[in-house]
């Protein structure tokens, strides 16, 4: 038998052995109700004494952020947070703690704002004062405003993720019916942008300088980004997107890239099921690493770097909202070699996946009775 054949068995094997020692610890699962009471929450942020206090941020998508625990307490919104646009889509968004948080104490959270020519998703940060579950955000600034302002209801994005240079990632939307500006760069529809933390454009951004272009875009051909996480070996930003009828994404996300929305889909037209653009594949345009026929929904998304579940270590974990589950992806390089589906039987959206310091993954069900679930072997 050729080498190459022994090879390929092997990997094979390898990989066959991968799978079933991952569901044998998906049997074992036991998904743990820490916090509910919640109105869709979106994005949860761990606070550093976790570990001791089991405190979290967690955004409710019609305007308050709160600190919660572990032991179910939910503490008053904090003052201190800017008006949010809460229809459809729209509202408090995602939040994450600068990576310096213990010396700044500034929090970083997105939200769709009215404006002038309508609304738009914006980030703001300001430095958390807190005692226990109460507290307020001081020194509020916005550092971030999509534009053009466009009236929509969807479409928002957004994730945000702080790079290893401590620059930070806004995943933002095409705002539905702007589809098409998504190909184009003298806006921010369709689009992840980088900028520094107080809202300065990094000098290496790949359209910096460029005439015409907003300096801020790392990347574009996006329909609605609402999961971005970091590799924790690469550094790289991946992220997924909603398709339209059918046709979810995830991608490595690189800078300068095109990921082809709307001339490419996977998706298709709702409710006519008619193409859209001119396929599902054109040169100059990315391929996604992995995409979903029909949608699941995707939100949220976690590499896992703990040993909390033996034979996990590595696998990304994505959040699926029409189809109420969490996928289970195990990745070799960039490629999908086994999806698996849990928490069917909690029969609810997932909004948001986050592993925890304490190595164990947390999601946010997204209802108007939300839920933050712990989920333990």
């Amino acid at each position: 038998m050729p080498r190459s054949t022994f090879a390929w068995v092997g990997r094979l094997a390898a990989l066959l052995l991968l799978a079933a020692s991952g569901a044998a610890v998906a049997q074992a699962l036991k998904p743990v109700t820490l916090v509910r009471g919640l109105s869709h929450p979106w994005g949860l942020a761990f606070l550093p004494d976790f570990e001791q206090s089991g405190r979290m941020l967690v955004t409710e998508r019609d305007g308050r952020m709160r600190i919660v625990s572990t032991g179910g307490e939910l503490g008053p919104p904090l003052a201190g947070v800017p008006a949010v646009d809460a229809r459809g889509q729209g509202g408090l968004l995602d939040v994450v703690l600068d990576p310096k948080f213990e010396q700044t104490r500034w929090v970083y959270w997105s939200y769709s704002e009215r404006g002038d020519g309508g609304n738009s998703t914006a980030v703001a940060r300001g430095r958390l004062e807190a005692n226990g579950l109460q507290g307020r955000l001081t020194d509020v600034q916005v550092v971030f405003r999509q534009v053009p302002k466009y009236s929509s209801s969807a479409h928002f994005g957004s994730r945000l993720v702080f790079a290893r240079d401590g620059r930070l990632f806004i995943t933002l939307g095409d705002r539905f019916s702007r589809r098409d500006d998504a190909q184009t760069l003298d806006n921010h529809h369709g689009k992840v942008v980088r900028i520094e933390p107080d809202g300065r454009v990094p000098g290496d951004n790949p359209f910096a300088g460029r005439a015409g272009a907003r300096p801020e875009i790392w990347s574009f051909g996006h329909r609605n980004v609402q999961g971005a996480a970091l590799h924790p070996q690469t550094g790289e930003l991946w992220t997924h997107e909603h398709g339209p009828q059918g046709g979810d994404e995830l991608n490595v996300t690189e800078a300068g890239r095109n990921y082809g929305w709307p001339v490419i889909s996977f998706g298709a037209e709702y409710g006519s099921g008619a193409k859209i653009g001119e396929g599902t594949a054109k040169a100059g345009m990315e391929q996604p690493v992995v995409h979903w026929v029909p949608s699941i929904a995707t939100s949220g998304m976690a590499f896992l770097t703990s040993e909390r579940y033996p034979g996990w270590k590595g696998d990304l974990f994505v959040g699926a909202l029409r189809a109420q589950h969490l996928v289970r992806l195990r990745l070799d390089g960039r490629r999908v070699v086994q999806q698996e589906r849990l928490l069917q039987d909690l029969r609810e959206r997932i909004r948001d996946v986050r592993q925890g310091p304490d190595g164990w993954l947390y999601v946010l069900t997204d209802s108007s009775d939300g839920q933050v679930v712990r989920l333990q072997r």
